[in-house]
């Protein structure tokens, strides 16, 4: 454009190629222009002609023929018109049509010169397709924007697949072959099946299973022609295709069997006899509307199965009007031999009979339990028997006028007679399905396992990542690309914060002064006060574990951070009376996850307990080890509750008959009861109260464990339990 280029001749290379467009576009002017060299117009291409422009502004010039550009939209090609695809057009129309045929879309521009490179050979494409039954779409981004940025779309041109609602980029070049491979390899693989004369028998026998007629096409190319798997696509709900190539060795008996004429393609329609075909159709060129018009006709079986509430609805319509009452004859049956007899039987019946006002269809009671008890009432009397239901549907709601044979359908002469009376008398009195019920929805009974669509949708979505990951430009990728790389930020910000946070707990030597003690005790069990808050039970019952060598390290020492181990102090004389009033005082904490209860031998870890209880003295004298008093102690009844994590802990003392409120924390003075003990001054002696006594008002000690407000004793490192 002269515009865009200053170079001198950039004004003729504009002219040139906006006329070479007008003539390329036009049929008329290509065919005079290729016979005698020139469009058939007036004014040629001279280097006089070009200079007549006319002037506007600075510098822009124009002559007749830019009103004649291409990009114009009252010349844009009218081939591309009747394609133009609007957004509400393609989200009400094109998007379910694509669950039919595939779609090859191409999104366009004004002033897009790759648009016209491409031009002739999508024309050519786009009509080849469309007969073959692909649907064509054309988007202008300039007038569709919106739809232009919902197919992912930034730049023009671009060439893209839509089949069954999902979107797929062409990324080659855009020639003839990879167009129509692209739209081929949109369809899914297994739509048609290679049938030679070792499978034919399998194939044909299928419709058991499958509830559908089974499609031959007998041909001479060594691949399935698009056109046939284009179709198959199309009618994938209603029939299954196969296809013979009658060139290939192994399929002699197959084409003699039926009498194929090698030389012409032959269609066949196969329904409930696979020894001959239902329908039959030849042709040199077997065109789309033939082979249409010819599976439309063949849509279902001679008594199909009722399997959906889909098939039900198409089978048994609603009646529209009185010219238009289509009843349908079921026969409720079982599957196995017992039943094979009367299904036969039926299905002579219906074949010798179809109207266009009747459908014979057949339905498993087993498999559909509450059509089958609605239709029939008296249950006794079919029960293990084959029955007939005349119906006829009222409405969409489910409401169905119906009649039952009073017999059981046993396929006897004497049945068909009265079935075939009951429809002539049908003919001509509509009345005479006087009984009415409301029937639910059909189960599905051909629909995929929840497992199996989970797995294949999560295949789809694998696909779609791994082909966005290498095609999608940058645009499209951000929002991913944003997301993962937070999601990691934040996983090693994590990491990281916790590994800093381990590292300075570790660091954390026993505060010296008892305030500052308290303050960081507070921050650092925040959360453990938190939880205890609410604890509520969990059992009917308080489990309490010894404290061993075994269990030590478990227990305490790799305690989780945050939990804490409360050991109750005990010797084998007060050990049944301490547990049952220690599990009545803490039974109402059990129900914190942060507490764990455990019970410690005085008889056999007397030095671990002295040695923990030497940093619970606040810098009082301590005794000497040959102290007469020294082996007279008497620790039973004391509680320690542990941090393992943390390496602290806080001590309960036994309860003092003249002091209401006991011990309630380590805030007195240790050594002094300690010696008054010794002494025997103290009111604590066995001969003075009850061993369950001791732990009287643990509970409220407990209270103050859980918020905190006990002091605690830190330790350089936890000493071995022998």
């Amino acid at each position: 454009h002269p515009d865009k280029n200053k170079d001198p001749g950039a004004e003729d290379k504009f002219i040139q190629i906006s006329k070479a467009y007008e003539i390329l576009s036009n049929e008329e002017k290509r065919a005079n222009f290729d016979r005698y060299g020139d469009a058939g117009e007036s004014q040629g291409f001279s280097q006089q002609q070009h200079r007549q422009f006319h002037r506007f502004h600075d510098g822009f010039y124009f002559d007749e023929s830019f009103f004649h550009f291409p990009f114009n939209s009252e010349r844009r090609d009218t081939s591309d018109e009747k394609y133009l695809l609007h957004f509400s057009h393609y989200i009400n129309e094109i998007m379910p049509d694509s669950f039919k045929k595939p779609y090859l879309i191409k999104i366009t521009s004004d002033w897009c010169f790759s648009c016209i490179h491409i031009e002739p050979v999508w024309k050519e494409v786009a009509q080849e397709l469309e007969a073959l039954g692909a649907g064509i779409g054309v988007v202008h981004a300039g007038y569709e924007r919106r739809l232009a940025h919902h197919l992912g779309a930034h730049s023009t041109p671009t060439l893209l697949g839509l089949i069954n609602g999902k979107i797929t980029f062409f990324h080659n070049a855009v020639v003839r072959e990879n167009l129509r491979q692209f739209v081929e390899n949109l369809l899914p693989g297994n739509l048609v099946e290679k049938i030679t004369d070792k499978n034919y028998i399998r194939f044909l026998s299928d419709w058991r299973k499958d509830n559908k007629p089974h499609v031959l096409l007998f041909d001479h190319m060594p691949v399935v022609p698009l056109l046939y798997k284009l179709t198959a696509f199309a009618y994938r709900d209603y029939l299954s295709f196969g296809y013979v190539y009658v060139g290939l060795r192994g399929t002699e008996e197959l084409s003699s069997q039926y009498n194929i004429n090698v030389y012409t393609p032959t269609m066949m329609i196969f329904k409930e006899h696979i020894d001959r075909p239902a329908d039959v159709v030849q042709a040199r060129e077997m065109k789309k509307q033939l082979i249409d018009d010819f599976l439309s006709q063949n849509k279902f079986l001679m008594v199909a199965r009722l399997t959906s509430q889909r098939l039900f609805q198409e089978l048994c319509p609603v009646k529209k009007s009185h010219r238009q009452r289509k009843h349908c004859v079921v026969l409720f049956t079982g599957e196995g031999e017992k039943f094979a007899e009367a299904y036969e039987a039926f299905l002579t019946f219906a074949v010798a009979n179809t109207k266009d006002t009747l459908k014979f269809v057949h339905v498993y009671s087993d498999r559909q339990p509450e059509f089958a008890d609605a239709l029939l009432i008296d249950e006794e009397k079919y029960h293990g028997k084959s029955a007939v239901v005349i119906l006829e549907r009222r409405n969409n709601a489910g409401k169905i006028a119906y009649k039952a044979l009073e017999e059981a359908w046993q396929g006897s002469k004497e049945d068909s007679f009265i079935l075939l009376d009951l429809l002539d008398q049908l003919r001509t009195d509509p009345g005479l399905l006087s009984a009415e019920t409301v029937v639910a929805d059909l189960n599905d009974e051909l629909a995929p396992m929840f497992l199996i669509r989970w797995f294949y949708s999560t295949l789809d979505y694998i696909s779609d990542c791994w082909d966005s990951l290498f095609h999608s430009n940058w645009r499209e990728m951000m929002p991913l690309l944003s997301l993962l790389f937070s999601a990691l930020f934040i996983l090693f910000g994590t990491v990281i914060v916790q590994a800093f946070s381990d590292s300075s707990d570790t660091r954390d030597a026993a505060p010296s002064g008892k305030e500052e003690t308290a303050t960081k005790t507070e921050k650092n069990d925040a959360s453990f006060s938190k939880e205890s808050n609410s604890r509520i039970p969990k059992k009917g019952f308080v489990e309490v574990t010894e404290l061993t060598d075994i269990n030590y390290t478990s227990n305490l020492v790799r305690l989780r951070p945050g939990h804490m181990n409360v050991v109750l102090i005990l010797s084998n004389s007060t050990k049944t009376p301490l547990l049952q009033k220690f599990a009545l005082e803490v039974y109402t904490f059990t129900g914190s996850s942060s507490l764990h209860f455990s019970f410690l031998s005085l008889d056999k870890h007397r030095e671990w307990l002295e040695y923990l209880l030497e940093f619970a003295q606040d810098a009082a004298p301590i005794p000497n080890q040959y102290d007469k008093h020294f082996l007279e102690r008497d620790y039973t009844g004391y509680v320690l509750a542990l941090n393992g994590h943390k390496k602290y802990f806080c001590l309960f003392k036994p309860h003092r008959s003249g002091d209401e409120g006991g011990t309630l924390g380590s805030c007195e003075d240790y050594d002094a009861l300690q010696h008054a003990e010794a002494r025997g001054k103290s009111s604590c002696s066995p001969g003075s109260r009850s061993i369950k006594n001791k732990l009287h008002k643990l509970s409220f000690w407990m209270e103050r464990l859980l918020e905190g407000s006990l002091q605690r004793f830190y330790i350089p490192s936890w000493p071995a339990l022998d």
